[in-house]
């Protein structure tokens, strides 16, 4: 008679411990979210309002907060004398005048120049050529933001204190980038304790424990941000190409005989589905929330890549136990479309546009915002 106790006691606990594990791992994404302390949906704002106003701008961020973003997101550089500032593009030709301040150096990457020099170029003017309907007068001679200036941007509403969401660019080109991350963040209040309570709601972003989310398309950035910040929600990005998912293809764009990149990237798919889950596994070995994935978008584009979010990918994701923050989409179409795929969050251009299809807008236009704002 004991042992029949025990062997019946032992089959309990065999069952009950294999139902905690799969309601671990049931768990909805909202509660995935909530217990991070990020929104669900959320709305990252891509480089800012980047519709409306000059990319990584005062502007753009400023803009982005104020209609209530839930996250300002931004590529993360380091200047030559060790200032940790926000650009996009390894050099500065697309989006600066360094081709007329410093022609000899037009082709220079951006972190060959010290803060003091990148301060001198205009960050502005490039959008009001290249989208006339949006430009402003004011946008000319806008300056490239450090950290600490897009941190102040951030804190500087009392009524929305959004959070930042900051990428890794390139993190070879700058060795301790991530170390030197955690110590600015540290400075500045924006770094929880491990074991910190979620604070979560719409006043309070900015101030709970997905106050920041790190991303990276680096496998190696992303393990030394979880050494150096084990306690922050981090992302891992993907897309079908070099360096990240293998492609079913190895046809490159240039033997492809494509028209443009959009219709060579809607054909890139995962070599296998294998293949997908095998990113997707090791985002979760190394701590990542969850991933970042590329979207297909309805009218193609140069923001439209592999479709990455199609609902068995969300759904496999969703079942390791992470979240699912999609990059680029600016069209209600497709808001609509990775919604229903299943998707977690997006990253967008119009930050306005998305909040009105979450119903969420903001009591105010972009133009009022600007205008409020000096711009």
């Amino acid at each position: 008679m004991p042992a029949t106790f025990t062997q019946t006691g032992l089959l309990l606990s065999l069952l009950l411990g294999v139902g905690q594990a799969h309601a671990a791992s049931a768990i909805s994404p909202a509660d995935l979210a909530a217990e991070n302390g990020i929104p669900h949906p959320a709305v990252i704002a891509h480089r800012g309002a980047s519709f409306d106003a000059p990319e990584s701008t005062a502007p753009a961020y400023k803009v982005a907060r104020d209609l209530g973003a839930d996250y300002l997101e931004l590529d993360l550089q380091r200047s030559k004398d060790g200032v940790l500032f926000a650009l996009h593009d390894d050099n500065l030709q697309r989006t600066t005048d360094v081709a007329t301040k410093f022609p000899e150096r037009k082709a220079a990457a951006a972190n060959q120049f010290t803060m003091k020099e990148l301060k001198t170029l205009d960050a502005g003017t490039w959008f009001n050529t290249a989208y006339p309907n949006r430009a402003r007068p004011s946008y000319a001679g806008l300056q490239i933001l450090t950290l600490d200036e897009v941190i102040d941007i951030a804190e500087a509403n009392p009524l929305h204190k959004p959070g930042l969401y900051i990428e890794t660019k390139e993190p070879k080109q700058f060795p301790g980038i991530e170390a030197d991350l955690k110590k600015k963040l540290q400075a500045r209040g924006w770094l929880n304790p491990a074991g910190t309570k979620p604070a979560l709601s719409d006043a309070a972003v900015g101030r709970g424990n997905g106050k920041v989310v790190l991303q990276t398309f680096e496998k190696s950035s992303l393990e030394l941000l979880h050494k150096e910040m084990p306690q922050v929600p981090k992302i891992l990005l993907l897309w079908v190409g070099p360096g990240s998912i293998e492609p079913k293809s190895n046809v490159t764009f240039a033997a492809s005989g494509e028209k443009d990149k959009a219709t060579y990237y809607a054909k890139q798919e995962p070599k296998s589905k294998a293949e997908f889950q095998r990113w997707v596994d090791y985002a979760k070995r190394q701590g990542a929330i969850g991933t970042g994935p590329s979207a297909l978008l309805t009218k193609g584009g140069d923001q439209s890549y592999s479709d990455l979010v199609q609902p068995w990918m969300n759904q496999y994701t969703h079942d390791q136990g992470l979240l699912v923050h999609v990059y680029t989409v600016d069209a209600d179409v497709d808001y609509q479309k990775v919604m229903d795929a299943g998707v977690d969050g997006i990253f967008t251009n119009r930050a306005s546009e998305l909040l009105k299809f979450y119903k969420r807008p903001a009591a105010a236009t972009v133009d009022q915002l600007l205008r409020n704002n000096g711009y």
